[in-house]
């Protein structure tokens, strides 16, 4: 790991051990104010931070290292209605730290979160990538979701027309199918999406949460740029399908929930429970009866977290950024702090040494209870590679 003594390293790479646990405190860079408005945003700062959190590939195009996922920026996790400046400071915070990689989707709101990161990253909309999804039933004049998934031609064109708006852009530099339309065959989807490249509304195009014949299929209609799918030390069913056949046709991984929604912070203990609304509390990965079992998961994370004088969180990160050059983890937050630990992530070193010994350790841990509420579920195609 880089010494934190380094002076080109932020104070904020300095992390406070409390108890057992570890519980980082990014600490604010010197002269850098919290609340910083849009006039401020220098390129040569972005230019320092982005050397030091790292490039990487996702397909052709080049993103941060570590991105943000702007889910919750409506609507957290329990519930609670976030401070929208708020959100807008964090967003603008990250691209000050070099992140240059936003994701969101119309489901996140529904439509609202769109519109947060529309207005945050209007002062710089030229040196970052958006990435956005459709796949949805949405109504698109009241928001509702109706049943179902709708891939329809004319509603992709709808939607996209739609997105444009809400993030106050003229182009989605990443669109990505939130869930396969069974309904829609994916070569009539490559097409709606590559007569939107020739207009210039839509520059790459992904795949989220699809099984492994359906990204062949796409990807020999139109190349695909990249594929996002849950993948975390918590849920690890990318490995055996979905990774190999991203390496063999040079396809980007982005992980979302790459920190286990919370869990591998190390904040979730035994006697947590989930407030109503909360969808953790319908995954039964969480269930008072697996919940003691699972976290042996975060006990290993916390031993990592001391050995390196990290928190649990960055040795997660850092583990799925070690795993191969081409995966950007976009982990999530509405809070400062837990962003700036997140992108310092990039600073941890795990060396080949320490990724055998870890990994081994993982494999003698079998998660118990299922990742996604059936509800969801039954629109993921990951866990079975041969559908479709």
């Amino acid at each position: 790991m880089k010494s934190q003594n380094t002076p080109a390293m932020p104070e904020r790479r300095k992390l406070l051990v409390a108890g057992t646990g570890i519980v980082a405190a990014s600490l604010i860079p010197h002269g850098l104010a919290a609340g910083k408005s849009a006039q401020n945003h220098a390129p040569s700062q972005n230019s320092k931070r982005l050397t030091a959190l790292g490039k990487r590939q996702l397909g052709k195009m080049e993103v941060s290292a570590v991105g943000l996922g702007v889910q919750n920026m409506s609507r957290k996790y329990d519930t609670s209605v976030p401070w929208r400046p708020e959100m807008v400071n964090v967003i603008r915070r990250a691209f000050d730290e070099g992140v240059t990689f936003f994701d969101t989707a119309e489901a996140y709101g529904t439509f609202e979160v769109e519109k947060i990161l529309g207005e945050a990253i209007a002062p710089f909309r030229d040196k970052i990538v958006i990435a956005t999804k459709f796949g949805w039933n949405i109504d698109q004049q009241t928001g509702n979701r109706l049943p179902g998934l709708n891939s329809r031609p004319e509603h992709i064109r709808l939607v996209v027309d739609n997105m444009l708006k809400r993030l106050n852009t003229d182009r989605i530099d990443l669109l990505y199918q939130h869930r396969v339309d069974p309904q829609i065959p994916i070569e009539d989807v490559a097409g709606v999406i590559k007569d939107l490249m020739d207009q210039g509304k839509v520059l790459h195009w992904g795949l989220s949460e699809m099984g492994i014949n359906t990204l062949r299929r796409a990807h020999a209609a139109l190349p695909v740029t990249a594929v996002q799918s849950e993948y975390s030390m918590l849920w690890r069913g990318p490995e055996k399908h979905v990774l190999p056949v991203c390496e063999e046709l040079g396809i980007g991984f982005v992980p979302w929930s790459p920190l286990g929604v919370q869990f591998l912070t190390g904040w979730i203990d035994e006697k947590t429970r989930f407030a109503t609304g909360d969808f953790r509390a319908t995954e039964t990965r969480f269930s008072p009866d697996n919940l003691p079992h699972n976290l042996q998961l975060v006990e290993l994370l916390k031993t990592w977290a001391l050995r390196k004088n990290a928190a649990p969180g960055q040795i997660a990160l850092a583990w799925l950024l070690a795993r191969k050059p081409w995966i950007v983890p976009i982990p999530g937050t509405t809070n400062k702090d837990h962003m700036l630990q997140n992108t310092a992530a990039t600073d941890l070193s795990l060396t080949p040494d320490d990724m055998t010994e870890l990994t081994r350790s993982l494999d003698a841990i079998t998660i118990q209870g299922q990742r996604l509420p059936d509800s969801v579920q039954v629109y993921s195609d990951v866990e079975a590679p041969l559908k479709r």
